[in-house]
């Protein structure tokens, strides 16, 4: 039997994490990252080859420790994050250590810890941002300087690694029916309407879809947004 990929998805319990995982569960093994177990097991569940890899990845050494006996890894997607909106006025400096902390730095320590494994594999790392990654607007500050900073890194490690053979692809995806947009919702004092924002199944479609590009195709930066609802 021919040994399945390995991938590694983070923020894997629920929300876009969760469908990145059901979309490639015919084709990969996988490791679910995440902090409630539970819901991991939840997914696993459905799963033919699945595991959870509980961590917080905000604890280095605790993510260096689960990392340690990751020796090739042929898929990393970076799909956890956090999203609060406020005015500048209204945003201290722990609302702005938050954001960076797990949407930036995180995801920076465990692509270098890991980096050894992914260029065994020729692997591609996967790196969910957002539309606030791309626009600033009123409101979004730490959240969106998070976003491009995301932004950054990702152009700086494709450029970095891809004489190794890894590709870097970074998604933006627009509002997304997601327990954090019902936060951020609730932030804006607004309702939250799922039927007007992609599902989190679309998002997911394509990160496949960029996972099974052909060798010679390198998908660098991919938008999607929703359609107007008529």
């Amino acid at each position: 039997m021919t040994e399945r990929p390995l991938a590694l998805i983070t923020g894997a319990s629920r929300g876009i994490g969760a469908a990145i995982a059901l979309a490639l569960g015919n084709t990969h093994s996988l490791l679910l990252g995440g902090r409630d177990t539970e819901a991991l097991d939840a997914v696993a569940d459905h799963l033919p080859d699945a595991r959870p890899w509980p961590v917080e990845l905000t604890d280095d050494a605790a993510v260096a420790k689960a990392a340690a006996d990751i020796d090739r890894l042929d898929v990393l997607v970076h799909s956890a994050g956090v999203a609060r909106v406020a005015p500048l006025t209204e945003s201290p400096a722990d609302l702005w250590r938050s954001m960076y902390e797990l949407n930036v730095v995180a995801v920076a320590e465990l692509t270098r810890l890991l980096l050894p494994a992914l260029r065994a594999a020729k692997g591609h790392v996967v790196l969910i941002n957002s539309g606030a990654g791309q626009n600033a607007n009123p409101n979004w500050g730490p959240y969106a300087a998070s976003k491009f900073a995301l932004r950054a890194y990702a152009d700086v490690l494709r450029a970095e690694e891809e004489s190794a053979g890894l590709r870097v692809t970074s998604v933006y995806p627009g509002r997304t029916a997601t327990d954090m947009q019902r936060t951020v919702r609730a932030d804006e004092g607004a309702a939250f309407e799922p039927e007007r924002y992609l599902t989190p199944e679309s998002v997911a479609e394509l990160v496949r879809t960029a996972i099974a590009a052909t060798p010679d195709a390198h998908p660098t930066d991919l938008v999607i947004r929703s359609r107007p609802v008529r």
